[in-house]
């Protein structure tokens, strides 16, 4: 598509550069201006991290410091506003409270919850997909290869219908033509996220997207906890349903919860024009749920009959309570989506966050001075650690395979922090210089997610303060950026860096309907390789918000590869330039 924003020259320049972006405003939490001098008792406990930092000097890939300014108290939070850390503390309260909810309320036979798969299982090797692109493939493949938690057609298609179709009586439930379902099924395979549903049926394209989801490997409420939310339905007394739901849609994998949460948004306002559609809520439920839930039988006793014909006649009482939980649950899903999804102040006040797991960038003014350093000195610091990673290449690093012909690594870091560093490097078809300006001032060659962007202010001839929003798939909110950035050409060889980190700002305040993104730490190396072709390693460790560690771990590298391949991919027409010195 095309954009209607450029990005000029002149990057002192303080004004957003757009393209058209409407989100409806969410409700902005505000901190108090208090400063905490002890770090919580709360730990994150996970095998990349480490409670306390290995070593003194300077924290070369994040700049939280201990007397960060810290909330004095919670106000509701969306999941989709939480940090990586803040999300790990909270699925390990809401695993010990739906625990604590289950075994005090369900039958022994559905006690005994086992939530983390043991350690040492002999691994499984998974299908590779190859020959899928939308159909059959799981979320977490989808949003490796593209950057997005649905694959961008399904999403076009909800789009269209909540253009064309909420008026349309029985959407939903009356059922499509098979061979035209079929065909647009083929053209959402083969044409992707270029696919145009203009002229389609309403009922065609809704059933569509009922089998997108039917055919999902692994149940959008996914195989393991699609159970425990028809047990909540089934045993957990009616006041305490709300609490369970949440706890339980923490424990979600965040591609599901995203996916759940798009869905269940778009469901809302069919059923707000069921007058006209004539599909409630409660319509809706009994349609979708089959394609939503993982289905399984409760075992038959040993004394029960295994003859076929006890099959037939009358469903199993069991099944029909089975079912009726399930059409409680997504009816209550749809109906209390908004709640489900916001952080209530009781769970929060109970997690005493550390500064690690806030993750507050600190204001420009103080970075480093928690080591007696000015911004200058961190970056200059900065710019040291990334030539030293650079140098020990295979130190630490943990390769993983990518499908973009792009190399790509973890390290864990062992500082506090939750998130792996990531490090993906391929071969450009342009020289250093140009490939420099290429990621500095023309992101939106490379990054298709990019709303805004601007210089906030120009604080040397190398070095600014910028901002830059990106879209996510709604109702998450857009991911609000404002990093320091400097870089150096003319290292040795013909080399180029950049080095950049969040830091708060006064003219760089979070945009309205914005959630700010937290970099770590992101680090480009440029080197030359030769007949006008460069070499180009990103270093990066972000905090999206609305992820936790497991989703990084996932997916983060892949997405990574995936800009950095459009990257080397913006340069294949444009590919000829001066040779490059070696």
């Amino acid at each position: 598509s095309s954009r209607s924003a450029s990005l000029t020259n002149t990057p002192d320049s303080n004004t957003f550069r757009t393209r058209p972006f409407r989100r409806p405003p969410e409700i902005t939490v505000f901190r108090e201006n208090e400063v905490e001098s002890a770090e919580s008792s709360s730990a994150i406990a996970d095998s990349d991290s480490d409670t306390a930092p290995r070593q003194k000097g300077v924290v070369r890939w994040h700049s939280f410091q201990r007397a960060s300014v810290r909330p004095e108290s919670y106000i509701g939070q969306s999941v989709s506003s939480m940090s990586s850390g803040q999300l790990l503390v909270l699925r390990k309260l809401a695993l010990l409270k739906l625990t604590s909810i289950m075994e005090k309320h369900c039958p022994t036979h559905r006690t005994g919850w086992n939530w983390e798969l043991p350690k040492f299982m002999r691994k499984i090797k998974a299908p590779d997909y190859k020959d899928k692109t939308v159909f059959g493939v799981p979320l977490i493949v989808s949003l490796q290869r593209s950057g997005q938690t649905l694959p961008t057609c399904i999403q076009m298609a909800l789009s269209w219908l909540r253009a064309n179709a909420l008026d349309q009586v029985g959407l939903f439930r009356k059922p499509g033509v098979r061979s035209r379902i079929q065909k647009l099924k083929s053209m959402a395979e083969s044409q992707g996220d270029e696919i145009n549903y203009e002229g389609q049926q309403a009922f065609d394209v809704a059933d569509m997207v009922k089998q997108y989801f039917r055919e999902l490997p692994e149940a959008l409420l996914t195989n393991k906890l699609s159970d425990t939310f028809i047990a909540i339905f089934q045993h957990v007394p009616v006041s305490l349903r709300i609490e369970a739901m949440q706890c339980a849609l923490l424990l979600l994998p965040d591609d599901h919860r995203e996916a759940l949460h798009h869905l269940l948004q778009f469901l809302s306002e069919v059923a707000a024009h069921a007058p006209t559609n004539q599909m409630t809520a409660s319509n809706l439920s009994v349609c979708l749920a089959p394609s939503l839930f993982h289905w399984t039988t409760a075992p038959l006793s040993r004394s029960a009959s295994v003859s076929p014909r006890r099959n037939h006649g009358v469903p199993d009482p069991r099944q029909l309570g089975h079912n009726k939980a399930a059409h409680d649950c997504l009816l209550a899903l749809i109906k209390n989506h908004r709640e489900l999804f916001t952080i209530c102040d009781e769970l929060l006040a109970q997690c005493h966050f550390s500064y690690m797991e806030e993750s507050v960038p600190v204001a420009l003014e103080e970075l480093g001075a928690e080591l007696q350093q000015d911004w200058r000195s961190y970056l200059y610091a900065c710019q040291s650690a990334l030539m030293k990673e650079a140098r020990e290449k295979s130190r630490g690093w943990v390769n993983i395979s990518s499908w973009m012909n792009v190399d790509m690594s973890y390290k864990k870091v062992g500082d506090g922090h939750p998130l792996r560093l990531w490090r993906v490097s391929t071969d450009v078809e342009a020289p250093p210089t140009e490939l420099l300006h290429r990621v500095l001032r023309e992101r939106q060659l490379w990054d298709p997610s990019l709303l805004k962007w601007r210089v906030v202010t120009r604080l040397e001839p190398n070095a600014e303060v910028f901002q830059y929003l990106t879209a996510s798939m709604s109702p998450i909110p857009a991911k609000d950026y404002c990093v320091l950035r400097s870089w150096k050409t003319e290292l040795a060889k013909g080399a180029c860096v950049i080095v950049e980190t969040s830091v708060e700002h006064a003219e760089g305040q979070v945009l309205s309907g914005g959630v700010r993104g937290i970099v770590l730490a992101s680090r480009y190396l440029i080197e030359p390789c030769g007949s006008g072709k460069s070499r180009i390693i990103h270093l990066s460790r972000v905090d999206m918000k609305g992820r936790t560690p497991e989703w990084y771990n996932k997916t983060y590298g892949h997405l990574c590869a995936l800009y950095l391949s459009k990257i080397r991919s913006s340069f294949k027409h444009t590919a000829e330039g001066p040779e490059s010195k070696v």
